[in-house]
């Protein structure tokens, strides 16, 4: 059972068979992780949700933490990971249209610049090869030097966590796509406000984009291949 099956209906899935939809990409030859967002202000903490305005919840804590095992995990295996941290500047000059869609929220439980929010979340622990880099748009690469990093260690395969699914983590799924680079998600290590968005975020990247997948099975195929080829890629 997926997260969007129980949005579809038969005359759906006849129009995703016939249009050979959901075709499985695979893992290539040199993967990473991006992690996305994975901040305080993102999933917020138990029993004061009431106070962090952007809060996933506990869903959201919940597949932050498979996040946070598939980003140790990789790190183990010598697989890079680049995390991205979405800061806004609490007078509101760099946030662009976004402030024309939303308010800016002046709160030091929202992603404001040098507050709580916006720190990475306490189980997210950046190794001394992994990156970390602020963005200022919903893509991981727009603006930023994901895409050079990748070019520079011959990644292939981008394997996505954080949230939210339905805004940061789909734009950076399209643009990774778009680069034509391999591009997983992790279906239990992405979360969102909203949980019928969060679904149909999933289908969406699954149909056309992305390999969404569980975590057990990401790392199943990272084994496989770190056990097979000896090595992984490596940050230079």
């Amino acid at each position: 059972m997926r997260p969007w099956d129980r949005y579809l209906d038969d005359e759906v899935r006849g129009v995703i068979a016939k249009a050979r939809f959901s075709r499985r990409i695979g893992l290539g030859k040199k993967p990473c992780i991006v992690a996305i967002d994975c901040q305080k202000y993102m999933v917020g903490e138990e029993g004061a949700d009431e106070l962090w305005p952007s809060s996933c919840g506990a869903s959201g804590r919940a597949n932050l933490e498979r996040g946070a095992h598939l980003v140790r995990s990789a790190q183990q295996m010598g697989i890079p990971v680049f995390f991205t941290l979405f800061e806004v500047d609490p007078n509101g000059a760099d946030i662009g249209v976004y402030g024309r869609k939303r308010d800016l929220l002046r709160s030091d439980k929202w992603c404001l610049a040098g507050t709580e929010g916006a720190e990475l979340a306490e189980s997210f622990r950046p190794s001394a090869r992994d990156i970390v880099f602020v963005k200022k748009k919903p893509s991981g690469f727009h603006g930023t030097p994901l895409l050079g990093y990748l070019i520079d260690r011959a990644i292939d395969t981008v394997i996505i966590v954080g949230g939210a699914t339905s805004n940061c983590v789909r734009a950076t799924v399209f643009d990774s796509a778009s680069y034509n680079f391999r591009t997983i998600v992790a279906e239990d290590a992405v979360f969102d406000r909203i949980p019928i968005s969060h679904a149909i975020s999933l289908f969406d990247m699954d149909r056309q984009f992305a390999d969404v997948l569980p975590v057990d099975d990401i790392l199943d195929a990272l084994r496989k291949d770190h056990a097979e080829s000896g090595t992984v890629a490596r940050q230079a």
